[in-house]
């Protein structure tokens, strides 16, 4: 193991005695609510879960998006889906916006009861008439039923949306509850493909809740300070799997 990777690991991982702020994701908050286990895993031992496949056709999809939500931008107009769905609002010109959409970097706030940075790489904010800043959030798929958010998978979803609202509103903005899911469906109903692939778009309203992300980050921190290792999650595939191997040994 070289010595980068090494120190680079390191400095990635929780530790109890450090006065520095600790960086912690949107997406390794909603590791912690799944698996407890695995996050401390990860977060505290450097252990972490095998990486999966890069969604490389969603991440064009995302792309495209962005720019073309950002000609409406400089141009303080609404986009065609805006008008579509009777939302009175267009893309929010702001200096940071692409900083709040790189990965690794995105929102931050410094939560300060806990000591831990939040970070979460939004796609997109609108701004309605009231000047209330909208999360917007981008999905793409391709299923032959009508998209909607109602799986239990989907928490997921709805979860990532609230904390990047509450990221917005601790940065002194006003934000409106209520947030967008542009969800892009792929039509494989074509008679052809003929090089191109063309997608249904839905445009999906949630109004989201951040009451309980206070209590998870201090008892993320909790977790995190603890030498004592916590419960996996239930449903947690990862931890079957290693209880399945050490079986077998």
């Amino acid at each position: 193991m070289s010595k980068y990777y090494k120190a680079n690991r390191s400095s990635r991982l929780f530790d109890p005695g450090s006065k520095t702020p600790f960086k912690v994701s949107r997406s390794k908050i909603e590791l912690f609510l799944n698996c407890p286990l695995c996050f401390y895993l990860d977060r505290r031992l450097g252990v972490a879960q095998p990486p999966g496949f890069p969604f490389s056709l969603n991440s064009a999809v995302d792309a495209l998006l962005k720019k073309e939500f950002d000609i409406h931008r400089a141009k303080q107009t609404a986009h065609p889906l805006m008008k579509a769905y009777g939302v009175d609002a267009v893309p929010y010109e702001h200096p940071d916006i692409n900083i709040w959409r790189e990965n690794f970097k995105g929102l931050q706030y410094l939560h300060v009861p806990t000591n831990l940075l939040i970070t979460g790489a939004i796609d997109d904010v609108w701004v309605n008439n009231e000047g209330e800043l909208m999360v917007v959030d981008y999905k793409s798929t391709s299923k032959t039923e009508e998209v909607n958010i109602d799986a239990d998978w989907q928490i997921a979803y709805k979860r990532q949306m609230e904390i990047y609202q509450w990221l917005l509103k601790n940065n002194g903005f006003e934000v409106s509850p209520t947030g967008y899911f542009v969800y892009c469906n792929g039509d494989t109903d074509k008679e052809a493909f003929d090089g191109k692939l063309e997608f249904n778009i839905k445009l999906i309203s949630y109004t989201g809740s951040t009451d309980w992300i206070e209590g998870v980050l201090v008892k993320l921190r909790a977790c995190l300070m603890s030498d004592i290792l916590p419960f996996s999650g239930a449903d947690c595939d990862y931890c079957a799997y290693r209880r399945a191997a050490s079986e077998c040994e």
